[in-house]
């Protein structure tokens, strides 16, 4: 096994973000067209914070109930992803090394966590990432 390899060799680089203004509506259509969990929040350029698909699932629960099959989006046009989101997400930089990375994963028990080198998002690592390292390593 590779030891001290940077994040940036796994991370994915071309990540789908969203402005912390836009619709909490365009969040769960970015998860549902790209088929991903987690999305970086920004501000401008600036990481502000970061939503999951789970966060969204806390918030919908039309199937739930009867008749209310609009209730989910009547809470996505309330709600704000700034209300909804993790503000001020702990970030890593694309040169610590995958080890580090997993081991805040472990410890933190996040899924995802945005890359950044000074205040701009560079990427996005997940804890699908890091088992695809760990497997191409056998």
């Amino acid at each position: 096994m590779k030891k001290r390899q940077p994040i940036k060799e796994i991370m994915t680089k071309e990540v789908f973000s969203v402005q912390e203004n836009e619709k909490l509506s365009t969040v769960v259509d970015m998860f549902r067209k790209h088929k991903i969990r987690h999305i970086p929040v920004l501000s401008g350029k600036k990481i502000s914070g970061i939503i999951s698909r789970t966060d969204i699932n806390r918030l919908t629960f039309g199937a739930l109930f009867e008749n209310q099959e609009g209730a989910d989006e009547a809470v996505l046009e309330i709600l704000s992803i700034s209300q909804v989101m993790t503000s001020k997400p702990k970030v890593i930089s694309e040169d610590d090394s995958i080890k580090d990375v997993a081991e805040i994963f472990v410890k933190e028990e996040f899924h995802a966590l945005p890359v950044v080198s000074g205040d701009e998002l560079q990427g996005i690592v997940t804890t699908t990432d890091i088992i695809k390292y760990l497997l191409d390593q056998y």
